[in-house]
């Protein structure tokens, strides 16, 4: 703030370097009449603190910054902002340039296609200049008139951050329960509102999460939290009862699984689910007695997980009881006994089973095989209740794309709802006839601004890593690229929980592909591109491949020439964010820029403290420190914990004050860190960019998100040399 009211006061004008590298390797500026030097970075004080474990004593002398209510850790985050702001000043013009672009590229007022539900149709609409979607639903009659359900906009008055949570009517369609987050937190609050009358009841249920409505539509389960954001009990709620006297039907003692409930496909079953990174159990109630007791299905064993849906006298289980990429079983509905569990589609170790949808005449297998989604239907009418291999297929027509299964609330039909979209076809919701094998576009995403497909090129190829495995690379770009290595680039991934790197179409990514920009998508080890074998080789004692993977699909990128190998940018989130700081580590001059946001880099300290929010639940992903094996493999990747005094690239960190995933010390600490052991000679920025009225996905509005996704660009951009600070693009 300090600096904020000294450039306001004194009216200064930063005008460092009016070259495309205003922020990069020339960022201290030559004194010279018209530019003056910009200002010094924030240096976070420091305080002796000693972690002593395993008998490694290591001095952290920014863990003061983990008190959250101490006013000098909002000014220092407030300090960074000004820095950051001033630095990025002069890119001031490309910024709204680029906020105007992206604009250009949304249709602001349009809704989604209707999907049935009890006797409605229910669908999302957005108005231009309006923040957030307007839930509506109108009766599924000729010229029904709308109803708004939720208008999240009206919620939002008065907030600097609206979240929706849970989002679930009832089966009458009389009844609406609904979830709120007003700071980011993903501290939601449980709601319900009459939709007869339009009342929104009194009681307002904190630190709540899942809900699900029994049969009789008055009686409501949800879970809530424990202060470590763990979900460990399910309640059982009467609609306009006190919600003090709300029964407890569950409370899971293991702080390593948490709890959620659901409903069967069929509308006949509550499901109970109980669940760890590696181990589940659920128990089961039918739905029209909301009174009585959930019985446990199977008891869990250690590393077996285990779903279930229920389908005439059957309940079918997905599980990997028999192999990691998961089989379906079926077994009767009085005795639910693993023994007793019969095979319906058996494991095949090439082919991952994501899911399942269950119809009353279908089976719909979400399968991905070689890193891509099929959606396989099984027809129990001609082929009964056994997998025979002949089931069909919805095709698919480009050589990467990602769809799933979506909005399908109608238990007695043969119409699958789904999603398809790829890097350069933008989201398409289709509707497939299961019985005539024939898909149907109900609506695809429209993309103003001149848009057209077949402007790009989408390609799929394979990094060969340093252990010879094979890594599926995501690349396109704008058509008329020359493969002769002076492209610049951006990579992206993630590479953690089981989680694939989504292959979808953002026509925000339109102003890069437009400038020449090649973008790329590394599938790498510790997601679930190839299935949870996959994710099993990037975890734990593996985690090191997760990092060697994205440095070799870059290096592979560069030897094809789809770069140059100076012009490279990457960016990763979250557990994606431990990635850009490990490979930032590990070879730190093959990046000529890089974008953190909320990033999981203080990894020892924060699974060391197990009252932080996911600490203990995700042992099973990263290790226990406590372990001195764990300990130590960890210890050779956390960014924070191997900074060293050397050059870095350019460095946008972003985080939320309000973050509950991982916490904003974490990227105030690593920049702190890494201010002070940049040499002196190393000019290449480090900013530190912190939302102080969000949380893990920041802003929660349209527009504000599309604010903070041009200042990402505009820093990207002219790191790569692709625009200059006035917005004009780069000279041939």
């Amino acid at each position: 703030m300090f600096l904020q009211r000294l450039f306001c006061k004194k009216k200064i004008f930063i005008t460092i370097l009016m070259t495309a590298s205003i922020i990069g390797n020339n960022a201290v500026a030559q004194q010279d009449k018209g530019l003056t030097y910009p200002p010094a970075p924030p240096a976070a004080k420091q305080v002796p603190h000693l972690r002593d474990i395993h008998g490694e004593k290591m001095g952290d002398p920014f863990y003061w910054l983990i008190n959250k209510s101490n006013p000098e850790v909002a000014a220092y985050l407030e300090s960074e902002n000004a820095y950051t702001d001033a630095i990025l000043a002069p890119t001031s013009t490309l910024q709204q340039k680029l906020y105007k672009e992206l604009v250009g590229h949304i249709k602001e007022t349009d809704d989604s296609a209707p999907y049935k539900e009890d006797e409605h149709l229910y669908y999302t609409r957005t108005e231009a200049g309006k923040q957030y979607p307007i839930y509506c639903r109108r009766k599924d009659t000729a010229n029904a008139p709308e109803e708004i359900v939720l208008d999240q906009n009206e919620l939002a008055k008065g907030e600097k951050f609206m979240g929706i949570g849970a989002y679930r009517p009832s089966d009458d369609g009389n009844w609406l329960a609904y979830s709120t987050d007003n700071t980011g937190f993903r501290q939601y609050v449980l709601y319900v509102k009459d939709l007869r009358s339009g009342q929104v009841s009194t009681e307002a249920i904190p630190k709540t999460g899942s809900i699900v409505w029994a049969n009789d539509n008055k009686t409501l389960f949800y879970s809530v939290e424990d202060a470590a954001k763990r979900h460990y009990r399910i309640y059982r709620h009467l609609v306009g009862e006190d919600a003090a006297k709300d029964a407890l039907v569950y409370q899971e003692a293991d702080e390593s699984f948490s709890v959620s409930v659901g409903k069967s496909r069929s509308g006949k079953y509550l499901f109970l689910e109980i669940g760890s990174h590696t181990t589940s159990e659920i128990r089961y109630m039918d739905a029209a007695h909301p009174t009585g007791e959930f019985k446990l299905f199977a008891p869990r064993i250690h590393e077996q997980e285990y779903y279930v849906d229920h389908r005439g006298d059957k309940f079918y289980i997905r599980t990997n009881r028999n192999g990691r990429t998961y089989e379906i079983a079926s077994t009767p509905l009085n005795d639910t006994r693993r023994e007793n569990w019969k095979v319906v589609a058996p494991v095949r170790p090439e082919v991952m089973l994501e899911d399942m949808e269950l119809f009353k005449d279908y089976i719909v297998m979400v399968e991905r095989e070689k890193g891509l989604i099929q959606l396989r239907v099984h027809d129990f009418r001609k082929d009964g209740d056994s997998y025979t291999g002949k089931e069909t297929l919805a095709k698919f027509p480009e050589p990467t794309y990602d769809a799933f299964a979506s909005q399908n609330h109608i238990w007695e039909t043969s119409q699958l709802r789904y999603n398809y979209f790829s890097p350069i076809t933008p989201n398409s919701v289709y509707e497939y006839d299961m019985e005539k094998h024939q898909s149907k576009l109900l609506k695809q995403q429209e993309v103003p601004g001149g848009f057209d497909r077949n402007n790009y090129l989408l390609e799929r190829v394979y990094a060969t890593a340093r252990d010879g495995v094979k890594v599926p690379v995501t690349v396109f770009y704008r058509k008329g690229l020359k493969k002769d290595g002076s492209a610049p680039m951006y990579l992206y991934s993630y590479g953690s929980y089981g989680y694939p790197v989504p292959v979808n179409f953002s026509s925000n990514r339109l102003a890069l592909l437009d400038r020449g920009i090649v973008i790329a998508l590394a599938h790498i080890r510790g997601g679930g591109d190839l299935g949870k074998t996959w994710h099993d080789q990037g975890r734990m004692m593996k985690k090191m491949n997760t990092f060697n993977d994205f440095i070799d699909s870059a290096d592979f990128l560069i030897i094809e020439k789809y770069c140059d190998p100076k012009r490279i940018a990457i960016e990763g989130g979250s557990a994606g964010g431990l990635l850009m700081g490990a490979v930032t580590n590990m070879r730190p001059e093959l990046w000529k820029a890089v974008i953190a946001k909320v990033p999981f880099v203080d990894v020892l300290n924060t699974m060391l403290d197990e009252s932080l929010p996911l600490t203990v639940g995700e042992f099973e992903e990263w290790g226990n420190p406590k372990k001195k094996e764990e300990y130590q493999y960890m210890r050779q990747y956390s960014p924070y914990d191997n900074m060293q005094a050397k050059p870095y690239p350019n460095m946008l960190v972003k985080t939320s004050f309000n973050d509950s995933q991982v916490m904003y010390h974490e990227p105030a600490k690593y920049v702190a860190k890494m201010r002070t052991l940049k040499p002196k000679d190393d000019h290449n920025v480090v900013l530190l960019k912190t939302n102080m009225a969000a949380g893990h996905g920041g802003a929660s509005g349209r527009y504000d998100y599309l604010h903070e996704i041009s200042l990402d660009y505009a820093f990207l951009l002219t790191q790569l040399g692709v625009e200059r600070t006035g917005g004009a693009e780069t000279a041939k």
